[in-house]
C-alpha cells in the first residue's frame, strides 16, 4: 500500500484519519507541524493536507480538506493547485477510499470525485 503523511494540526482528527488509513492497509505518518512535514515528505507517495496550513511539495499525489463553512479556503486550495479538494466532512467518511483512487495508477492527474 501507500506511505501516505497526513499534515493535520488537530491532533484528534489527525489520530483518527491515521487510524482510518492504518486499518485500510496504509503506512500514515502524522505531521502535525512543517517541520515535521518536510522530513516526513521525503519519502510519501501521497499527502493529506488540513488546508488551514496549506503546503504543496511538488511531486506527491495531495488530498485536501476544508472546513465547509470556509468556501474561500476551498478556492485557494484548488487555485494552489491541491488535486483534491473536499470538505472535512467528507474526509471523515470517504477519505481512505479517495486517497486510494486518487493514487490509482490509471487515474493520473485528474479528480478522482469530483
Amino acid at each position: 500500500m501507500a506511505r501516505v503523511v497526513a499534515f493535520i494540526p488537530d491532533l484528534l482528527f489527525g489520530s483518527s484519519v491515521v487510524g482510518a488509513l492504518s486499518a485500510a492497509g496504509h503506512e500514515p505518518v502524522l505531521a502535525s507541524n512543517e517541520a515535521g512535514l518536510r522530513d516526513a515528505v521525503t519519502d510519501a507517495d501521497a499527502l493529506l493536507v488540513d488546508l488551514v496550513r496549506a503546503v504543496r511539495p511538488a511531486g506527491l499525489k495531495t488530498l485536501a480538506f476544508y472546513s465547509h463553512v470556509e468556501a474561500d479556503v476551498r478556492d485557494q486550495g484548488r487555485e494552489a493547485g491541491f488535486d483534491l479538494v473536499i470538505p472535512r466532512s467528507r474526509m471523515a467518511r470517504e477519505g481512505v477510499a479517495l486517497l486510494e483512487r486518487l493514487l490509482a495508477p490509471e487515474n493520473g492527474d485528474t479528480d478522482p470525485a469530483p
